[in-house]
This record gives structure tokens, sequence and C-alpha cells, in this order.
């Protein structure tokens, strides 16, 4: 009888309104790949501090960015709008003035709303943001060790020590100082584990020990377009100059893997202190019985290539550059650990945050609350979505990317081509058979009913987000254009 008053008590509790106005922490990682961490399966990457939380919470097993890059992505999360809408469409962009965001929202609602570390949106500009009460970053990348940050506009300073420490105790200190009768909104950016990936003295050896071979798809390149043959040697490369390593490509001599394993090694070094962070967070949010009142949202801004397809870097519509880890941790969430094997996107944060607040909804959304999957299944949850990436001057060894991803299939399109006559232009994976998209089946005859399905789906998820003109999913038949009557096709 007791189990069942329990149960049932704790029924009601999901069922009911949640508690009113819970804190925020929110912990935003930068190229952060969730086989980075414990809970998602690395061997030898030891996270017990967001193990933990994914123990208490929910872990979301398949969560994707819209656009693998820093300033889109995290725009995304922001207004849960896609890119093409927010306008934030590379990393030299400002997030615009007048664009809600879900911390705005909150300011609104009554919170008290605070950003430290690395923003990047607008890459010179470390002046105070919209919606905040307080405003800590730095210009661009900022360093890991004494860089200089802007003190909500009041004064720069250089601060000495590492930035993952130095992020901690900002907004720390800032916690501190809230008022217990007002809600809180506290977003922090680490600049780890982006590059170039320098780890804190104490982690710098830390896997000296374990060797790191090339992945599987590192040196097979037949079946690729040529604009990733021609990456090779360029700064997203895998023997381009972003990681200093210049040997001749494939190369398997034994300095040249261990230079790899170094990267790699360097990599995880950074995500060994974001684990400390999070527990000094949370030792406080206990300490000052905060915790349970508290939503705790660690995730990645975008996914990170390895020398997946022989590429470093991201900005592809490969699985390695789209997947980023999400772990939420709040009780009235849900009671105990859970796993949510559904697609959930970025464009998704903010709905759902907003929602677990009780605070007003965007005005305009191109994603959709996971409140309701997690706590009792969504039958209508989307098994497919797309992905779009826009050329950057600054940095052309990218083209357009225009991509669908189901639960089962990719379908990626590069509508402005490579400047070659390229027959492989497009790619094709079957998920399910070949998670790890070893086999570009593009130009097999059997998949071309699938192939043109896929362009189908593509163009009409394209059409409800507003991104109309269909020229960048051309070549399309006469049956795909008769189904989409309002697209401009051109």
């Amino acid at each position: 009888m007791r189990a069942l008053i329990l149960s049932l008590s704790s029924f009601i509790l999901l069922s009911s309104s949640f508690a009113a106005n819970p804190n925020v922490l929110f912990i935003l990682c930068d190229d952060l790949r969730p086989d980075a961490l414990g809970c998602y399966g690395s061997r030898h990457v030891k996270t017990p501090n967001i193990d933990r939380l994914a123990n208490e919470g929910v872990r979301f097993a398949n969560t994707f960015c819209t656009t693998s890059l820093c300033s889109p992505s995290r725009a995304s999360i922001l207004s849960g709008l896609y890119a093409h809408t927010h306008g934030v469409t590379n990393n030299f962009t400002e997030y615009p003035a007048t664009m809600p965001s879900f911390p705005g929202l909150l300011h609104d609602a009554g919170y008290a709303t605070a950003y430290f570390g690395k923003y990047h949106m607008g890459e010179e500009n470390d002046e105070p943001r919209p919606g905040f009460d307080t405003f800590v970053t730095h210009k661009g990348q900022g360093k890991y060790f004494d860089t200089e940050w802007n003190l909500n506009g009041k004064r720069r300073e250089i601060i000495k020590g590492y930035y993952t420490t130095i992020v901690t105790d900002l907004a720390m200190d800032w916690l501190k100082q809230q008022s217990a009768d007002k809600p809180w909104c506290a977003f922090i950016g680490h600049k780890a584990p982006h590059s170039f990936y320098t780890p804190e003295p104490k982690y710098e050896h830390s896997f000296d020990d374990v060797r790191v071979p090339y992945p599987a798809t590192a040196f097979q390149l037949d079946d690729k377009p040529t604009w990733i043959k021609q990456r090779l040697d360029t700064w997203h490369g895998i023997y381009g100059p972003l990681f200093e390593w210049r040997k001749k490509f494939p190369d398997q001599r034994p300095e040249a893997v261990k230079d790899f394993e170094n990267m790699v090694h360097g990599y995880w070094g950074t995500v060994l202190s974001v684990d400390d962070s999070l527990a000094r967070m949370r030792g406080w949010l206990e300490e000052t019985k905060q915790l349970d009142n508290t939503i705790i949202v660690f995730m990645g801004d975008n996914g990170l290539l390895e020398g997946e397809h022989g590429m470093v870097d991201k900005r592809t519509a490969h699985e390695p550059s789209l997947r980023i880890p999400l772990v939420v941790r709040y009780p009235q969430l849900t009671q105990g650990a859970k796993v949510i094997s559904q697609q959930v996107l970025t464009v998704d944060m903010a709905s759902s945050l907003l929602e677990l607040c009780g605070a007003l909804a965007l005005p305009k959304t191109n994603g959709k609350s996971w409140v309701k999957l997690v706590q009792n299944g969504d039958p209508d949850w989307r098994t497919s979505w797309f992905y779009h990436y826009n050329y950057e001057k600054q940095f052309p060894y990218t083209p357009n990317v225009r991509a669908i991803r189901t639960d089962e299939w990719k379908y990626i399109h590069y509508p402005h081509g490579d400047g070659s006559p390229d027959k492989h232009m497009a790619e094709l994976y079957d998920l399910k058979n070949d998670p790890g998209e070893t086999k570009n089946l593009i130009t097999k005859p059997e998949f071309a009913s699938k192939v043109k399905d896929l362009q189908a789906e593509l163009a009409k998820l394209m059409l409800t987000t507003g991104f109309d003109d269909m020229t960048d999913i051309m070549p399309l038949d006469e049956g795909v254009k008769s189904a989409l009557p309002d697209a401009k096709i051109r």
C-alpha cells in the first residue's frame, strides 16, 4: 500500500503544474562531442559529476544542432529559431537586439538573469546584451589562460588563471549575491573544449597512455564529394594547419599517429575541468538548498569532427558534426534517470525551459517543447528534421549544406556544388545499418526512390520554417515540385 501511495504521489507530481519559478543553471560547452563524456559511453574520459546529472535526470541520446557552427547554434538555443530566421548565419553576426530569447522572457517574468563566459555572437563585441542584468564576456574566443574580461560593461580586466576556473568563479560570485526570494537564470558559456586544446596543468598528462587510432572513415574518401578531398590540407582538413601537423596524407607513421593522439588527449583534458566546474556549482546548490528547485541543463553548442571523413572542425552534416550532448536535471520533470531516444534539436531548448518555468511562450519558434516527450511520451514527436549551413567567405572550405536526417536515413545536398562535375556531389547514408556513415549510397540505383522521397521531405521541412527558396534543393523531379505548390522553384 505504501509503495502504491508513493507511486501515485509521483504521478500526481509529474502530472500537475510545475513549482513556480524554478531557477535555471544553463551550462554550455563549445564543440563538445557526446562521446567525450562518461554518460555517453567514453571509456577514457571520466566525468562523474556530469554522469551524476544523467543518473538523476534526463539524458537525451540523440540531440542535434541545426547549424554546426558556434554563433548560429547558440542563437538557435536562445531563440528557438533556425539560422535563416534569427539571422545569425556565421560567427561574425550579432544576435538581433529585438529578437526574443528565453533568458529575456524569463527576465520579463521577474527572473534575475546573467551570462558568464563565451558568448560568441559578434566577434569583437564584449559589451552587455539585452535581457541580462549581468553580462560578463570577452572578445572573440578568449584564451585558456589569462583572458581579458569585460565585467558587465564597467571595466575590462585580465584575470589570471585557467578559463574554466575563472568563469566558474565569476558565476558563483554572482549567484551568492542573489536574493532568496527571486528566481534566477545563470548562463555559463565555457570555452572548453574548443581549440586550441589546452588542459590545465593537473590534467596535461591524464591520457598519455591512451592510444587513439584514426577514425575508420579518415582514409575512406573514394565515395566522398570532391570538396571534402580538397579540404584535407586546409584549415579544416586532417593534416591542415589547425592542429599543426603537416604529414603526408594518409600517414600512418608513428609520429603522425602520435600527433593525432596528442590532439585528442588535449581535447579530453579540457573536459575534465568542466566536470570539476559542475561539481563546484552543484555543491553550492546543495549547500544553499536550491538543488531540487533548479533546472540544470548541460549541453554542447555543436559537434566536432576528429578525423572522420578526413576532417576536423565542424560545419558539415555528418554525424560527429551534428551530435551534441544534452543532460537535464530537474526532479519535477522526472523522478530518477531517464533516457530519451527521439531526435531533439537545439531549437527545442527555449520552448522547453519556458514551459518548465511557467513563463510566457516565445512569439515564434521552429522548435517544440520536449516536456511532454520526457514525462509521458509524445506520439507526434518528429521523425525527421533538416539541417543547413551557409557558406562563410572567411572560412571558404565548406560549401552551402542542406540535409535531412530521419530516424534511419540521411541525405546531404550541396546546392552550389564544389566547382567540379562530381557525380558524388550528394551523400546518402543508411544510418540504421551504417551509423558511422562509411558508405555513401548516392550513386546506387536501388536507392533512387529513397533519394526522391528524402528530397521531397527536405523541401517540406524547409518550407515549414519559412525557408522557401527551393533552388537550394534542386534538382527536384516534377513529382516533387507538384507536391510543393507554394515553393519558389526557379
